[in-house]
């Protein structure tokens, strides 16, 4: 994940509430479930001394928060008496994590996050396009429709001479509303930076929609099955085949970052890792490029008053010279410090085994 938008997050002042939740509504109880688990989370955050200011901050975020659409989770991080962060995420987590601590707890915001592709969606038939952009940060930017000539834009049977003039007609109609589609896809994609077009509607126009794109939009172009203009069941359908398409996106680059991190590892010397005493030196030279985490437990590293400052213990980091430091909960400390150097974080499964939970991809 890119780490620029937790930047800000990182640097407000703490102590930090973290809460993860599942806010699924795809059951008729859903409500009550949440209100359920809203109680609990404040009765949690009360036990470990949060105070109650930021409790009703936080309390009054998820009370107030729009009922998602289907399965969805949701991470709402807090101090000082704001909402810090308030996002859905693209998948629940596994189970309520709530935490008071000095170091906001990033991690299940990074592995489940909807952040991170801008892309957009468009939905095609003969007389031309819904067309939906999506920021990094999961918000809808824009919506318009692009309307070409409503007729004629239909065959009809027949095989008489006047009837083949129709059918050429309907096919030059066609073809010019899907060029202004094309032009209009290219065009937006380009000014949000996309990662990602969504091809949805009718077959036969996506299919001639996709061809006529220029070659930069048709190279992240991609077809699905599911919406249609005017279907009120499109947007849950259309939703769905998002999903799937951008969890295949994260979990794809999880393959590669792992294959390189294995690459680099095996080199003598590589540009990788492993071990919190290799991470932590690391992350003190500024020299991450990219934070790998599996499960660390409830490993510990030592603190000090810069966020990069690092370190197995405070033996360590006296010798570099930090005269102040504390004990802090690593899967909390090193998020953090990796934001600071302005690294990346990724959080994987189990397709990598690494040392202590922790691995580093090194810039030089």
């Amino acid at each position: 994940m890119d780490t620029t938008t937790l930047r800000e997050l990182t640097e407000a002042g703490g102590p930090f509430v973290s809460v993860y939740f599942e806010d699924s509504h795809d059951t008729e109880d859903a409500a009550k479930q949440l209100e359920l688990k809203r109680r609990d989370i404040r009765e949690q955050l009360a036990g470990k001394g949060a105070g109650d200011d930021t409790i009703e901050a936080v309390d009054r975020a998820i009370r107030d928060g729009r009922p998602p659409v289907g399965r969805s989770g949701r991470a709402v991080l807090a101090a000082r008496d704001q909402v810090l962060v308030d996002e859905g995420l693209a998948e629940p987590p596994g189970a309520t994590e709530v935490r008071f601590s000095e170091l906001p707890y990033l991690l299940p915001l990074v592995a489940h996050s909807a952040i991170g592709t801008p892309y957009l969606v468009v939905i095609a038939d003969r007389t031309g396009a819904d067309l939906t952009a999506v920021d990094a940060k999961g918000r809808r930017q824009s919506v318009e429709r692009v309307d070409g000539e409503d007729h004629p834009v239909h065959k009809v049977r027949g095989g008489a001479e006047a009837h083949r003039d129709i059918q050429a007609r309907v096919e030059e109609n066609v073809h010019r509303n899907l060029e202004q589609v094309a032009e209009r896809t290219a065009k937006l994609a380009a000014e949000l930076g996309a990662e990602l077009i969504v091809l949805a509607g009718e077959v036969q126009a996506r299919r001639e929609l996709r061809e006529l794109l220029p070659k930069p939009a048709k190279e992240i172009a991609t077809e699905v099955t599911a919406g249609a203009r005017a279907d009120a069941a499109t947007p849950g359908q259309l939703d769905t085949a998002i999903g799937e398409l951008l969890a295949g996106r994260r979990l794809a680059r999880l393959d590669r970052v792992a294959e390189r991190f294995r690459a680099e590892l095996g080199r003598a010397p590589g540009l990788a890792v492993s071990g919190l005493e290799g991470v932590t030196t690391a992350l003190r030279e500024g020299n991450v490029e990219t934070l790998l985490v599996t499960e660390p437990g409830d490993a510990t590293v030592a603190v000090g008053e810069a966020a990069a400052q690092v370190a197995v213990d405070k033996g360590e980091l006296a010798a570099f010279g930090v005269g102040t430091s504390t004990e802090r909960r690593a899967d909390e400390a090193l998020p953090v410090a990796a934001v600071s150097v302005g690294a990346g974080i990724v959080v994987f499964d189990e397709r990598l085994d690494l040392a202590e939970g922790f691995g580093a991809i090194l810039r030089h």
